[in-house]
């Protein structure tokens, strides 16, 4: 490990310290955390703290992909390829560690990004998609969407989208409903009218957001993964960024590469 990389990681956990506050899991009746500390932020460089570069390109907009469900819960099991899809939320340090980490394994992975995280962190809408990971949309307050009533729901998934086509061009490549596996029918008609053609779900659910501990996180994934799975996981929890190059080494040694969610069904 580099001096530089010394400083990263000390800077995730200062900021985890400080703000006390991780992202909230999607199990239904987890109650969701506050976005990330002050000290966090003051350690982002000048270029991080502005919103995303003008010069950038637009990001990729979303896209149907024939023969898939509306809600699309893995991807071809026949190529040696998974989906690492995170939740978009928390310190952003600590996503900066976890997205570092997948970059230097050669892994790509999928942000599912909360609207107010975005509105808290704006620069790392850019951060995502300069590292070559998929971009998408959470909802605007990772609240249950499939319990609300109808414009309260569009609102949530518009929210997010607008954000998103702000900071990038692009309402993002994909949306995952907020606290929930699947999307309920309303919402899933709602998510094609503002632009998706596909509900992203995942079959692997890796319960970090329990905070286990590293261990357990590596073992649950590596215990249901299998070509073409999507696997659930989050920002701003350490015990996910501990867990990480672990995963991505035993994932190399099954010959299963981590790509994002459009490489695994491309």
């Amino acid at each position: 490990m580099t001096t530089t990389d010394r400083r990263g990681v000390l800077r995730a956990g200062a900021g985890l310290v400080a703000g006390g506050a991780f992202a909230a899991g999607c199990a239904p009746g987890t109650a969701p955390h506050t976005a990330a500390s002050a000290a966090s932020r003051h350690a982002s460089g000048p270029a991080e703290r502005g919103a995303a570069h003008p010069s950038a390109s637009p990001a990729a907009a979303p896209r149907a992909f024939p023969g898939q469900p509306a809600q699309i819960g893995h991807g071809p099991r026949d190529r040696p390829r998974v989906a690492l899809t995170f939740h978009g939320q928390g310190d952003p340090a600590l996503a900066r560690t976890l997205l570092t980490t997948a970059e230097r394994h050669g892994a790509r992975v999928t942000v599912l990004a909360v609207g107010t995280w975005l509105d808290a962190h704006p620069e790392m809408a850019r951060r995502i998609l300069d590292g070559g990971h998929d971009l998408g949309n959470h909802t605007q307050r990772h609240l249950s969407v499939n319990d609300m009533p109808e414009a309260e729901a569009r609102a949530e998934i518009t929210g997010c989208a607008d954000r998103l086509k702000r900071l990038t061009g692009s309402i993002g490549t994909w949306f995952r409903p907020s606290r929930a596996v699947t999307a309920s029918p309303l919402v899933a008609r709602l998510a094609r009218a503002a632009g998706y053609p596909h509900v992203l779900s995942y079959d692997v659910d890796s319960l970090d957001y329990t905070s286990p501990g590293a261990a357990a996180v590596t073992r649950t994934v590596l215990a249901g993964v299998r070509p073409g799975s999507v696997v659930s996981l989050h920002f701003g929890y350490p015990g996910t960024a501990t867990a990480l190059p672990a995963l991505l080494d035993e994932l190399d040694r099954r010959g299963l590469h981590a790509v994002t969610t459009t490489e695994l069904l491309s």
